[in-house]
């Protein structure tokens, strides 16, 4: 497994090791000593799984503390973009975005910690992501920042996204009263 640290601190891409033969693959997905070494020193308790056709975005979504999440994401079929965003008050790289392309095929994987608004729009049909986090969901918690904001300059590659309500309706990043610190 190797790590990639990425320009914004705590965002890392993970490239599994995938051993292939006829039968198929095999690859861990999940390895705590080697996260560990990279100063993920967080517990897992709840996964979460989506089914979404091409066109789809979901985001940019985020719990505010103290049920803040941190996520490790992956797409088991099918491919996306997965965006996130530094909301992380007094941070050098607040505003800014790094995004990823995950796959079925490349078994990429992103390590979000708390304190990045997160969302990805699905680059083909039937595309099936998975995420690991690292709080439980908490309804009265949670948050999100509009994924269109133009201060943000994210380029989705979709022209009219399928958008949930809740999406459609987020506000931008300054009128976000962030309750992540940088530290």
């Amino acid at each position: 497994m190797q790590i990639i640290e990425t320009p914004i601190p705590g965002l890392l891409e993970i490239v599994p090791r995938v051993f292939g033969d006829d039968r198929g693959y095999f690859y861990e997905s999940y390895n705590k000593a080697i996260f560990e070494n990279f100063g993920v020193n967080f517990e897992f308790v709840q996964d979460n799984q989506s089914l979404s056709n091409k066109g789809v975005l979901r985001g940019l979504h985020f719990q505010n503390p103290p049920y803040a999440q941190g996520k490790l994401v992956r797409v088991i079929q099918g491919a996306v973009l997965d965006v996130v965003v530094d909301i992380r008050k007094g941070s050098p790289t607040y505003g800014q975005h790094h995004k990823v392309k995950l796959t079925g095929e490349n078994k990429l994987m992103f390590w979000i910690p708390p304190g990045f608004a997160h969302g990805f729009a699905t680059l083909e049909d039937n595309t099936i992501f998975s995420y690991k986090c690292t709080n439980l969901y908490h309804k009265e918690s949670e948050g999100s920042v509009l994924w269109n904001d133009p201060a943000l300059k994210i380029d989705w590659g979709l022209e009219n996204p399928l958008l949930s309500d809740k999406d459609r309706e987020s506000r931008p990043l300054s009128e976000l009263d962030s309750q992540f610190r940088f530290s």
